[in-house]
């Protein structure tokens, strides 16, 4: 049963713009205060003494809300969730996946979306800290910063389809 109320949900605007991805305990709280309507919902339901609610996975506020989105986190696991954990110069998957920065950090390379990619350790030791024109070395995409839909777009699993509209994804 617990694992149920660790599902994720996908909360809507009342405009349907996605605007972030909540816990099920949050959102079954929100439905019985009365502040969001399910649009879709799991299979499973809640059960408790004297109510059965049905699972939700997208719900949408009933007033519109004025949300300032967050900036998405400059972190290892976000670098790599942005990269589908592909090395950005070979494109191999590998386990050991390193974080790169394009600019080597010795000759003014920052820490930022921009001039860090992901890459496997045989690449990034074959570059070490030299530039990328120097060597015979290309990235398969220019890395830049996701947007806050495509790095939701990246939590949807096989059991969230119902997600997959909302967030303009074709549905398979």
């Amino acid at each position: 049963m617990s694992y149920i109320l660790n599902r994720k949900v996908l909360l809507l605007n009342q405009s349907y713009e996605p605007l972030m991805i909540i816990g099920a305990k949050r959102a079954i709280l929100m439905m019985l205060m009365q502040k969001v309507e399910v649009v879709e919902k799991y299979t499973e339901q809640i059960h408790s003494t004297f109510l059965t609610i049905p699972l939700p996975s997208v719900i949408r506020l009933k007033w519109y809300a004025r949300f300032k989105k967050k900036e998405i986190v400059l972190s290892r696991r976000n670098i790599l969730r942005r990269d589908n954990h592909q090395c950005q110069y070979c494109s191999i998957r590998s386990v050991p996946m390193t974080i790169d920065h394009v600019i080597p950090r010795n000759k003014g390379g920052r820490d930022t979306w921009e001039n860090l990619v992901a890459a496997c350790v045989k690449c990034n030791t074959k570059k070490g800290d030299s530039n990328l024109h120097d060597l015979s070395m290309n990235l398969l995409r220019t890395p830049k910063k996701p947007h806050h839909i495509y790095h939701m777009q990246k939590y949807v699993k096989r059991h969230q389809d119902s997600w997959r509209p909302y967030l303009f994804m074709e549905k398979n």
